[in-house]
């Protein structure tokens, strides 16, 4: 006969369904997780919650390049040692801190918070392909970099957002194959996604 589960109390039951919304985190993780702030670390379980509370009500969307910023617009559209005339354009700021690793594009950014997926109901209006138009299209942009993903979706919003870049006369280029299919920028070594951007077609 099974043991009948512990009854775990309301707070702790909050806190395993918060950690579950992470990236590959399932439920055995995440209680895993719980336990070991509530047991271990209770300092780091309430710098880690400060942390959190800080960030969601501290950031915002650069006007410029849509990553996450402290001000209206962050410190890379602000420098002028990058290159206006390069738009490199990513899914996430995450991709975009792995091409800064590579310390071999001086350009500038856009990041779109996504990639197309129709089965999930995430169109070009969700992502707001407008506002990298009007970003593209500000008479100082000549070349765009598409480095979204190569997985399936990735290719979807590169061909979508080449088509419609191309119709505005841009010179779009396409990150060369050096980053493997199916992978995603976040997990490519830096010297591979540096070579990516020297060979992008």
């Amino acid at each position: 006969m099974n043991e009948p589960l512990l009854a775990e109390p309301e707070p702790l039951k909050n806190l395993i369904q918060a950690l579950r919304r992470l990236p590959g985190v399932g439920e055995r993780s995440a209680r895993r997780m719980a336990y070991h702030l509530l047991q271990h670390d209770p300092v780091g379980a309430e710098q880690l919650g400060r942390s959190l509370e800080h960030a969601v009500t501290s950031l915002r969307h650069c006007v410029r390049c849509n990553s996450f910023s402290e001000i209206e617009v962050c410190a890379t559209c602000a420098s002028a040692r990058r290159d206006p005339g390069l738009l490199c354009v990513v899914e996430t700021p995450a991709d975009q801190n792995m091409i800064e690793a590579t310390h071999g594009y001086q350009g500038l950014y856009y990041v779109l918070m996504g990639r197309l997926a129709p089965l999930e109901g995430i169109g070009p209006e969700a992502l707001q392909f407008e506002r990298l138009l009007q970003r593209a299209t500000d008479g100082k942009v000549q070349e765009v970099i598409l480095a979204t993903n190569f997985t399936a979706e990735g290719e979807t919003t590169a061909h979508y957002l080449t088509e419609l870049l191309v119709s505005e006369g841009l010179k779009v280029t396409r990150l060369a194959r050096g980053v493997p299919a199916g992978s995603e920028l976040e997990y490519v070594d830096a010297s591979t996604l540096a070579w990516a951007l020297m060979e992008r077609r």
